[in-house]
């Protein structure tokens, strides 16, 4: 044979072998994939129900609908509390909720959403991603056939609404109130009766007086859901939830049967809305909080320092338990604390110092 049809040989071999190269995975990525998602959320409910959405409609807009999902706010599949089994089980692919929620499967569930004492979003994103807290929530979830992800944060939170003024740790004794997580734990602790309800029942229950008071998220969501009409006392920061962050949780046979490309827009979409709806929340709340004080004649409180430390040393006992549950629960508890301590002592001299001493000389 010439060398003239040697070399026509070889790049004829070498191109069907590129072509079959570039083929395969550009037919294995044409491949369609449907996407049923469900929530813990009413439909079109201000920063938590959007983000579910607007992630759902990125997802599908990112693939151009290769990957499609399909969207059920709670209640219109699975109840809210229902949408941790139902992916679970394989009923459905995701989930977008508060991980705390599970709290009662395993208390190392509260730990990815927040925690009394806990994190800022700037503090727990960077033990989510560089401090072993993304690791810890993949063992965890694995046991119950999950792969989760963090999708969206509401900041710190407020205390919460209440029908009389909070002065000592004693005004929590007999209380009934709607405060999930080991927030409640917390509370019941002061001798309080903590409920755990969805978003959508909160309000019923607060103007029936089968609430005395309740915790949601902010002055934003707080007005949407208008409890300043059954309770007019609103005390800050609260402790419960200094930085919640939500889930996107997934059926871990389906995440594991995607293509690493797949999960890594999935894993994009996740982190894009993780971003945007902490700026959300920033931009709605302070005008939010303008209108419930100059409109509707809310009372502003601040939770005193006797009635933090109590909050406090509540806590401690709470976590003391939650170490005693298992090795997962210990390891998660000392990696967390570890974190907060390491990264809350360096925002400390940053973020919040700035922050004091900017104020301070804007008479903010």
């Amino acid at each position: 044979m010439k060398r003239r049809d040697l070399l026509k040989g070889g790049i004829a071999a070498a191109a069907t072998a590129g072509a079959a190269a570039i083929s395969a995975p550009a037919i294995a990525s044409t491949k369609r994939i449907e996407v049923t998602m469900v929530s813990t959320w009413p439909r079109d409910f201000p920063g938590l129900g959007t983000t579910a959405q607007n992630f759902a409609k990125r997802l599908t807009d990112m693939t151009d609908g290769r990957i499609n999902v399909k969207y059920f706010a709670a209640g219109e599949r699975v109840k809210a509390f229902d949408s941790f089994d139902e992916v679970a089980s394989g009923n459905a692919q995701m989930y977008h909720g508060a991980d705390y929620y599970w709290k009662g499967k395993h208390p190392a569930w509260a730990y990815f959403t927040a925690v009394p004492f806990g994190m800022t979003f700037t503090e727990i994103c960077a033990w989510m991603r560089f401090g072993g807290g993304q690791e810890l929530h993949d063992e965890l979830a694995a046991g119950y056939g999950l792969k989760c992800l963090p999708c969206g944060n509401t900041g710190v939170q407020m205390g919460g609404w209440f029908r009389k003024e909070i002065n000592s740790a004693a005004d929590f004794k007999g209380l009934k109130m709607r405060i999930p997580g080991l927030g409640g734990d917390v509370i019941a602790k002061l001798g309080a009766s903590p409920v755990s309800l969805p978003g959508g029942q909160i309000y019923e229950n607060l103007i029936s007086g089968a609430l005395d008071a309740t915790e949601w998220v902010g002055p934003w969501n707080d007005s949407f859901m208008k409890f300043y009409e059954a309770a007019k006392y609103y005390y800050y920061p609260g402790m419960h939830e200094p930085g919640a962050q939500l889930s996107l949780g997934m059926n871990k046979k389906f995440w594991d049967s995607l293509s690493k490309s797949d999960q890594l827009i999935i894993a994009s979409a996740a982190e894009t809305e993780n971003s945007l709806m902490m700026a959300e929340y920033n931009a709605n709340n302070g005008a939010s909080l303008i209108k419930l004080v100059e409109e509707q004649g809310i009372k502003l409180r601040k939770f005193n320092d006797d009635v933090y430390d109590s909050f406090g040393e509540a806590a401690e006992e709470v976590f003391a338990e939650v170490r005693k549950h298992d090795d997962l629960a210990k390891r998660t508890h000392d990696s967390f604390v570890k974190s907060r301590d390491e990264v809350g002592g360096w925002a400390k001299i940053s973020d919040q110092e700035y922050v004091r001493q900017r104020n301070r000389v804007l008479g903010l």
